[in-house]
């Protein structure tokens, strides 16, 4: 498992979460419940107690592509990757309310998807966005995503890794 992963933003950098910190990110989760489900996502995440959230960091599948944003200590959300089909990947995000307007969730995309294409060989990430939430579009809009396929209530991005990494924009 890797220690960590910088990002361009001094003092901002992504690490594994662990079990033994299940109990802080159910507190960020649990003070940033209005935020997180204001487009309806989350839900479920909003309802997992501490105990799930630590029995579902330690799932190997999610052990290793749990990815907690660090600002400085203290964090401010995840970023994830899911291994539906390697080397094609889902992807994952959210940012505590506080820490949103200020580039922190596209560069820890941005760090996570470099990690994705470099150290696991990905070749594809996908992601979801509930309709309605334009903040996210713009975010996967500015690291290259594209819009694949819409659903009732989202639409699905990609980014194919075919000519390099993200680029800054």
């Amino acid at each position: 498992m890797i220690d960590g992963i910088a990002t361009a933003l001094t003092g901002v950098t992504l690490r594994p979460m662990r079990p033994s910190e299940a109990a802080d990110l159910g507190r960020v989760i649990r003070e940033n419940r209005a935020h997180l489900t204001r487009n309806g996502d989350y839900g479920d995440l909003v309802e997992m107690t501490d105990a799930e959230l630590a029995a579902m960091l330690e799932r190997a599948e999610v052990a290793e592509h749990y990815f907690g944003v660090f600002d400085g200590r203290i964090l401010q959300g995840i970023v994830s990757l899911v291994p539906v089909d390697p080397p094609r990947y889902g992807s994952g995000y959210w940012l505590a309310e506080a820490a949103t307007g200020r580039g922190i969730a596209t560069e820890a995309m941005r760090s996570l998807l470099e990690h994705a294409r470099m150290t696991l060989g990905a070749t594809d990430v996908f992601a979801g966005v509930t309709h309605g939430n334009t903040p996210s579009i713009r975010l996967l809009e500015r690291l290259g995503f594209q819009e694949s396929e819409r659903f009732e209530s989202y639409t699905r991005f990609h980014l194919a890794f075919g000519s390099g990494a993200p680029t800054r924009g």
